[in-house]
């Protein structure tokens, strides 16, 4: 499987937000810093993700972006998806015209991976990748990197 840049980003961006959420709105230059992700690109990523309404945006001084809905209810599934980034390991994109206008004799085989891969991102919300990032005991300062409490520096 191969994930494009666009996807990844994507989810680190939706990650951002999802850890500073209850912090109020978060600002596209702010991603850009912390993530290190060109803003004019975030731009178009957050097009795509507030068209289907995973993000929405605040204006005006002290704008920014919050999470279009709980953590718990977006998988990243839902998020490589809003940016046109689905992975289909077909030669034919599914279509089942792979040879000659019928399916190839792997037809299956690659259409059951894409389906695969799509339940195991589709089980996985951003809560859960926080809970993940986190574990025990971490904090988050505001580059998202997890800061080890005393007991687990020891």
């Amino acid at each position: 499987m191969r994930l494009s840049t666009k996807g990844r980003y994507a989810v680190t961006a939706m990650l951002d937000l999802a850890l500073h959420s209850g912090k109020g709105p978060v600002t596209l230059a702010d991603i850009s810093v912390d993530q290190g992700i060109s803003l004019s690109y975030l731009e178009q990523l957050f097009a795509a993700l507030r068209s289907k309404q995973l993000v929405r945006g605040v204006r005006g001084p002290g704008g920014g972006y919050y999470l279009g809905r709980p953590s718990d209810e977006i998988s990243i599934a839902d998020i490589i998806c809003a940016v046109d980034e689905w992975v289909e390991f077909t030669h034919c994109n599914g279509r089942e015209d792979c040879r000659g206008g019928n399916p190839c004799l792997t037809h299956t085989l690659w259409d059951q991976l894409s389906n695969e891969v799509f339940s195991f991102l589709d089980a996985i919300s951003l809560a859960d990748l926080v809970r993940r990032g986190l574990g025990d005991g971490a904090e988050v300062d505001r580059t998202d990197q997890p800061v080890l409490d005393k007991k687990q520096a020891a």
